[in-house]
């Protein structure tokens, strides 16, 4: 088989950029070239996102518009991956038939062998379309190829994803159904790729996982996130270690005194509360409450009055009622968060929300989106100013 051009296309959280960066690291030491537009392409992969209705859209529209470039001729072979194809393995089957592979989240360490295979098919020409389903069981935990990684994020800069998976189960997220259960990396592999990323250039590292704070409950049975903080920072050459994804909850002195005696440990941290008002906490299956989330965040400032603290947040979720907006608006205006990010609820099929009684219209959760926003803007304006001279 000769040298084939391919296209990886990324699309979704960090998380999903990790696995689409060791899909083409193992691309790469079996010889495959990495092109960046799609007429170069003998082989389309696209990683797929279904988190939220959006992502499961912009998925779908990326999908067909790479089926025009197999229909013209162009490309040899198209592949999905990532959670759309773990979750709609079948409809993309039907609904997408330039497609010739769907890769599930657990499935990417085989991304070789089925492109491998699917070409040689292609190039005997045997008149038949086959289709390749590789989506392995979601509750194992795939190896690390730590030494196996392309970097595509400029190369000062790498995320680290340090486990897979989530036990939480929200009621709103589809996240378990298609990632599975919480699974931690081994300290030692994580430690490896970390090292492996600082030879190559990478200074600021990222830690990401559905929640960064549990990491080695499963494995060790105690959370080892700050022995883990410990042990990265020794590693030369990097300059900055960032946390995105700590459930307040889970936030306690250990990692917060972690996160303070660590030089190279940003005071940042990423602490998604989805909401303030403890009636739709509930509802979202949280396992916090605004007491809680005040006493971390007072933990954090206490400690760190420099820190910089960034969250999440969902409006419009089932039930809510305008007293529980004004609420979390309250809540924002007395925290003063650094950063602030919002999106209205989206129901997704097979999660516990989706069929809750008083759904709220789309509008009314963009108008609230919006508020939230507004809110926080003007809360970051003064703190801005607060930085002059």
């Amino acid at each position: 088989m000769s040298r084939q051009n391919i296209l990886f296309i990324s699309l979704g959280c960090d998380k999903n950029l990790v696995d689409s960066e060791k899909m083409l690291g193992l691309l790469r030491e079996n010889d495959f070239t990495i092109v960046e537009e799609e007429q170069d392409a003998d082989v389309i992969v696209v990683n797929t996102c279904c988190f939220i209705h959006d992502a499961k859209e912009e998925s779908i529209e990326t999908l067909l518009e790479m089926a025009e470039w197999k229909k013209k001729g162009h490309l040899k072979v198209l592949i999905a991956a990532g959670c759309l194809a773990q979750r709609y393995q079948a409809e993309i089957e039907e609904e997408i038939p330039e497609v010739d592979a769907v890769i599930g989240t657990n499935g990417y360490t085989d991304i070789v062998s089925v492109i491998t295979e699917l070409l040689e098919t292609e190039e005997k020409n045997a008149g038949e379309h086959l289709f390749k389903s590789c989506c392995p069981s979601i509750d194992i935990l795939p190896p690390s190829l730590s030494d196996k990684r392309v970097v595509t994020t400029g190369g000062y800069t790498a995320y680290l994803k340090i486990a897979e998976g989530c036990d939480k189960r929200c009621t709103y997220c589809i996240i378990p159904y298609i990632r599975g259960k919480y699974r931690s990396f081994p300290m030692e592999d994580l430690l490896e790729e970390a090292s492996a990323l600082a030879a190559q250039g990478v200074r600021e590292l990222i830690l990401v996982a559905q929640e960064t704070t549990l990491y080695g409950m499963d494995l060790y049975g105690r959370k080892r996130l700050p022995e883990l903080l410990d042990e990265l920072n020794k590693i030369d050459g990097l300059g900055m270690i960032r946390l995105l994804y700590c459930y307040p909850e889970e936030i306690d002195e250990e990692l917060v005194d972690a996160i303070y005696r660590n030089d190279k440990v940003c005071h940042y941290i990423d602490m998604p509360i989805q909401h303030s008002d403890d009636r739709i906490l509930k509802k979202m299956g949280r396992r916090t409450s605004e007491a809680c989330i005040r006493e971390k965040i007072a933990l954090l400032r206490n400690k760190m009055p420099d820190i910089c603290i960034r969250t999440s947040l969902i409006s419009g979720f089932p039930g809510e009622t305008e007293e529980m907006h004004q609420n979390l608006l309250n809540f924002l205006r007395d925290m003063k968060l650094d950063r602030v990010g919002c999106f209205p609820y989206s129901r997704e099929d097979g999660t516990p929300a989706a069929g809750f009684e008083g759904q709220v219209s789309k509008e009314q959760a963009e108008s609230w989106r919006d508020e939230i926003m507004e809110t926080q803007q003007k809360i970051v304006f003064e703190k801005n100013r607060s930085l002059i001279g």
